[in-house]
């Protein structure tokens, strides 16, 4: 028998003939349908690794019911997702992840509250079996567009408290590594120890303030600084805790990026660490604690490992469609020790 091709394309008629079957088994096998016997199974697979073939991703579709694909939401503007090294690891994670499920990323980011219904409309339009979508903020109305359009997802971080959304989500211990970070400072024996805090929408940040307050239940509230997760808001709010209590001798910070920008303030204003002040960040973002001086004392998060969480678990809702959903998932965290504090 002559096997077809399409030039040099070889095509399922081809396949079905080199395994000896039908073509609409080697269909069944090659866009995987199921019902066929695992015999046949390996005589197709077989064949199409020979032939070469490529499955008509138009065909898929039609036997599973699945694009392929897997949108991911971030919900910050463009300039954040690529100055902050935690969505480059976490979508890092995702990613890969992704690829061993021989899915595909479509990456979407939230510039504004304008941007919401294009979203909605693109989730809603049947390009994407599930989402992935992370670093939410507690009156953003994302998440409740999400679940309108009843596609599958997985939150990245605790949804905001009262939310009525039931979605499962991935998130680290927030508030049990900012309650180590401030025991160690403690231990070292600070006693005026400092919080430069994350954005008070997010629950992430509001966690790791909880966390600071377990520790010190009676802190000075001049001991408390805001700042936005970005390293100039870490500069500006260290220079405002200097100026306003210069006996400050502990800050944990709540994340890598203004903890440095804190380093830089204290540096510039001749303050030694840890001699004067000791420092703890929190993520332990390799390329932000490894450019430090001194090295950065840290809490690590597996923020890749987060990212790879979040798809195992939107698969299992994929494939567990009417079942129950999958539990939400709290990662450790874990004190790394460097010469800050």
């Amino acid at each position: 028998m002559t096997e077809q091709t399409t030039g040099s394309r070889p095509t399922l008629e081809a396949v079905a003939a080199r395994a000896g079957v039908s073509r609409a088994t080697a269909s069944r096998v090659v866009n995987g349908g199921a019902g066929v016997r695992a015999p046949l199974v390996d005589k197709v697979r077989k064949a199409v690794e020979e032939l070469g073939y490529v499955p008509n991703h138009a065909a898929r579709t039609l036997v599973t019911r699945r694009n392929g694909a897997v949108a991911v939401i971030i919900a910050e503007p463009e300039f954040r997702i690529f100055s902050d090294p935690f969505f480059e690891q976490q979508v890092r994670g995702i990613s890969r992840e992704l690829t061993a499920h021989d899915s595909q990323l479509v990456l979407l980011w939230v510039e504004g509250p304008g941007d919401h219904d294009r979203i909605a409309r693109y989730l809603g339009g049947g390009h994407v079996d599930g989402a992935l979508a992370f670093s939410l903020h507690n009156d953003d109305q994302l998440p409740a567009l999400i679940s309108r359009t009843k596609i599958p997802t997985v939150f990245g971080g605790r949804p905001a408290a009262g939310s009525d959304l039931a979605v499962p989500y991935v998130d680290a211990d927030n508030r049990g590594g900012a309650r180590e970070a401030v025991r160690h400072l403690v231990s070292l024996g600070r006693r005026n120890i400092a919080h430069i805090a994350g954005p008070r929408d997010q629950t992430s940040a509001l966690d790791r303030v909880d966390g600071y307050h377990d520790v010190l239940v009676d802190a000075d509230p001049g001991l408390f600084c805001q700042g936005d997760f970005t390293e100039e808001s870490g500069a500006r709010a260290m220079a405002e805790l200097l100026d306003r209590r210069p006996d400050v001798d502990g800050v944990f910070v709540s994340n890598d990026l203004m903890a440095s920008g804190a380093l830089r303030t204290l540096r510039e204003r001749g303050v030694r660490v840890p001699e004067d002040v000791a420092l703890v960040g929190f993520d332990d973002m390799a390329s932000v604690v490894g450019t430090t001086e001194p090295a950065m004392t840290t809490v690590r998060q597996d923020v890749e490992g987060m990212g790879r969480l979040m798809v195992r678990l939107l698969m299992r809702l994929l494939n567990e469609a009417g079942g129950d959903a999958p539990a939400s998932v709290i990662t450790p965290t874990a004190l790394v020790r460097r010469a800050s504090a």
